[in-house]
């Protein structure tokens, strides 16, 4: 296993305005999302709120961190609750994490995911960092994908979360079916998200070496 990680700190995106009862929901939304990203890294992301509107998860896969995040956002899109989540994927080492939670866990992966948070402009809802970890084009590939993601409808965000989450030897029949549509619906609702655009960043992702230092 690789000993660099990433961390997700993320926070809801005009939640006082939107009310308790709904924030509530989204961070359920958001745990079932972390779940499904659990699954994919076969690993206990350890899902973590924080002051109402604050969350956190930890992901041993760094190569999974833009499926990840745009797993999270799509899951939260889908449900059309007319809120949002902003994301800042911070990969690096972890000192010490939580047998349960991340409330009292620590190190450098945790730093950089906070600071990002913190330093996020307004307009932006998706950011990575990751010191000598993350290379520019990954910083790249997530400020295009947070342009485009911010475009999906509900139905498309549902879409790319079912695609996203899929096992490679579904056909395009069988995840429609799990969401309770046609192959054709899903297929003009993933052509209408630029689905096929995705490809690309998630292969460059997904074959990245983590755990060689990036210049």
């Amino acid at each position: 296993m690789s000993n660099v990680v990433t961390i997700f700190t993320g926070d809801l995106v005009g939640s006082t305005k939107a009310g308790q009862d709904t924030v509530d929901r989204a961070m359920s939304v958001l745990q079932d999302a972390a779940q499904a990203v659990a699954q994919m890294a076969m690993a206990d992301t350890r899902f973590t709120r924080f002051r109402g509107d604050g969350w956190q998860i930890y992901l041993d896969l760094p190569r999974l961190a833009l499926r990840g995040a745009l797993t999270m956002t799509a899951r939260l899109g889908a449900a059309d609750l007319g809120i949002s989540t902003r994301i800042a994927v911070g990969t690096g080492s972890v000192d010490r994490v939580g047998p349960i939670h991340l409330s009292d866990a620590s190190g450098d992966a945790f730093v950089i995911s906070g600071h990002a948070l913190d330093a996020m402009p307004r307009n932006r809802r998706l950011v990575t960092e990751g010191r000598d970890h993350v290379p520019d084009w990954q910083a790249a590939i997530f400020q295009l994908v947070d342009w485009q993601s911010a475009r999906w409808s509900p139905a498309q965000a549902q879409a790319v979360a079912a695609a996203l989450e899929a096992d490679t030897t579904l056909t395009w029949a069988e995840i429609a079916a799990q969401i309770g549509i046609t192959r054709q619906a899903l297929q003009a609702r993933l052509k209408g998200a630029g689905f096929d655009a995705l490809g690309g960043g998630l292969q460059a992702f997904e074959s990245h070496d983590y755990d060689k230092v990036s210049r």
